[in-house]
């Protein structure tokens, strides 16, 4: 394995920068994760692509806030801009637990320990920087900018907040995947603060004033939201906002700009980019990675990065739609696949790792059997605006075969070094129809003993408010699952995940899924209680009690003791 040293990273200190022989730095991260030189982890994968355009990059990894601000000064002012994220996941949601208790640790940290990212981090960490340099663009991005782009319930502080833009005084937002649209900011901020260029740019967000929205309106197709004030004062307006913010994208190729007034000011996100290709997907994971965290760390284990270490993510996005789920949010519901070529070189990059024994932990992706799956005909792919794909039925355009999946299994099998290559992302077994073949060479060939699946719920009327398939197709599963294991002499097990307090779900439901599941023998063990996140629709149900979709009143568990009642099912 080759052994690294810091000039094989990004820099994240002035040591490092001089070692570099750099007199300025173009664009400086901050992070709330550990920095961990891998496409898994979304800081690295900015400052790559940067790299890869002539740009000089650094990177702030959980910048101390709360001494004399010290990590925040270390590299002084960079030529362009100033980029920030929490890091992987939101911050609340790496704090905090459903029942809103802090977390013992974290994942993202070394040695998994908690404390070493604030609260609400993009909002903390811009505000310091627009404090100590306020004359220096401010880029936020990954999840939690892009989920709080617009007004949307905060679960933590049980309010509902403005943009995040609003919050943070940032000068630009990227939200989705920022692969294309990073350097076009760098471009546009090569000769100092251009607004008139910057505002141009598709996949941003920005605060502008109601003379700027006259102006675009007269040329662009703009969709005026309810204000941040209207949404406060009426949940229906609120509902109605994320009514037309969901349908919109899910589109195929969306061309509307969102306006959403706070006070005077105006919050503009203007369309996504158009869909990824294959070969800019292949660029972003292509990039000169070590794979390995920062020798910062050297001595020190970082949870996260010790899960997915010998895995490999072959695909983005998932046209699933669950209810509750950021990803479709985030990434798009539209997969966008790599090449073979592609997973194959990170692959044989993984066999070459000093502590890889031979076996990949996974070969997956949000939803690890949609490699490659698109709409048969696109011109009707163009023309629907369903968040899901397989809810409330798989659509009849979808071509969900697994045939490229498995020739790409085969191919993996033969990687010299490859002993196994297990599955552990979740599997879609809505997507099965009858393919046995699929399921009898996961469960043979790619699960170490335990198969992950998601059903969720067992009650229709839940599953449906999920967005999730009817329970007689896990029950479905789980005869053939066994049937395969009997056949092929395995004891291999399912572990069906399930989630209790989402709206509409009242304790009869739980009482109904605590007997479903013991009729079936399941000693359930992967369960959690419904985290309202931003941008979902089950967070809108849960702050307005009500479908937004249909008006229909829900029931919802909304107290810390209602919460923990329907929980305590799963264990009865």
């Amino acid at each position: 394995m080759t052994k690294f040293s810091t000039k094989d990273f990004l820099p994240t200190s002035a040591k490092e920068v001089k070692a570099l022989g750099w007199d300025y730095i173009d664009v400086i991260l901050f992070s709330g994760d550990a920095y961990i030189d891998h496409p898994a982890f979304g800081a690295s994968v900015i400052g790559r692509i940067l790299e890869a355009n002539g740009y000089r990059v650094a990177i702030v990894p959980q910048p101390n806030w709360r001494d004399d601000l010290r990590d925040f000064k270390k590299l002084g002012t960079p030529r362009l801009f100033f980029g920030i994220t929490s890091g992987s996941m939101d911050s609340m949601v790496n704090h905090y637990t459903a029942n809103l208790r802090l977390r013992s640790d974290d994942a993202y940290s070394p040695e998994g320990k908690v404390g070493f990212r604030p609260d609400y981090a993009v909002v903390t960490y811009s505000k310091i920087l627009k404090e100590l340099y306020p004359h220096t663009p401010i880029v936020i991005g990954g999840i939690e900018s892009s989920l709080r782009r617009f007004t949307h319930y905060d679960y933590w502080s049980n309010t509902l907040k403005p943009s995040i833009l609003i919050e943070s005084g940032a000068d630009l937002l990227i939200y989705g995947m920022g692969d294309k649209v990073i350097c076009e900011v760098a471009k546009a901020l090569k000769n100092g603060f251009n607004a008139k260029k910057l505002r141009k740019l598709r996949q941003v967000g920005f605060v502008a004033d109601e003379s700027y929205v006259s102006r675009i309106s007269e040329n662009e197709e703009v969709t005026n939201l309810h204000s941040f004030e209207e949404c406060a004062k009426s949940k229906d307006a609120f509902c109605d906002n994320f009514v037309k913010i969901e349908v919109e994208s899910n589109r195929y190729e969306q061309n509307k700009t969102f306006v959403e007034r706070v006070g005077e000011r105006c919050v503009v996100i203007n369309p996504p980019h158009t869909q990824f290709t294959q070969e800019e997907i292949d660029m972003s994971f292509d990039l000169p990675y070590t794979r390995v965290p920062h020798p910062r760390y050297n001595g020190k284990s970082i949870p996260a990065y010790e899960m997915i270490k010998h895995s490999v993510n072959i695909h983005r996005g998932c046209f699933g739609g669950c209810s509750f789920c950021t990803i479709s949010a985030h990434q798009g519901k539209f997969i966008r696949s790599r090449s073979e070529k592609s997973i194959l070189a990170e692959i044989e990059q993984v066999t070459k790792m000093e502590d890889f024994k031979g076996y990949l932990s996974d070969i997956g992706g949000p939803s690890a059997n949609m490699y490659s799956m698109s709409g048969k005909n696109l011109d009707l792919c163009a023309k629907c605006v369903k968040p899901s794909c397989l809810f409330p039925h798989p659509c009849k355009n979808l071509d969900n075969s697994h045939a490229k999946l498995l020739d790409l299994y085969n191919k993996i099998g033969k990687v010299k070094g490859i002993k196994k290559a297990f599955i552990g992302s979740g599997i879609r077994y809505d997507l099965f129809e009858n393919n046995d073949k699929y399921l009898r060479e996961v469960i043979i060939n790619h699960t170490s003993g335990r198969l992950k699946v998601a059903p969720e719920h067992t009650e229709d009327g839940v599953l449906k408010l999920m967005r999730k398939p009817s329970f007689s197709l896990f029950k479905k599963l789980n005869s053939d699952f066994n049937r395969i294991c009997k056949e092929n002499g395995l004891r291999y097990q399912l572990i069906p995940y399930f989630i209790s307090s989402h709206p509409g779900c009242k304790n009869e439901d739980m009482r109904r899924l605590s007997q479903e599941t013991k009729s079936l023998n399941f000693k359930l063990e992967q369960v959690q209680d419904l985290t309202p996140t931003p941008m979902t629709l089950s967070s809108v149900m849960f702050y307005a009690e009500k479908n937004p979709y249909t008006g229909e009143q829900l029931y919802v568990a909304k107290d810390q003791k209602s919460k923990r009642a329907q929980k305590e099912w799963f264990f009865k």
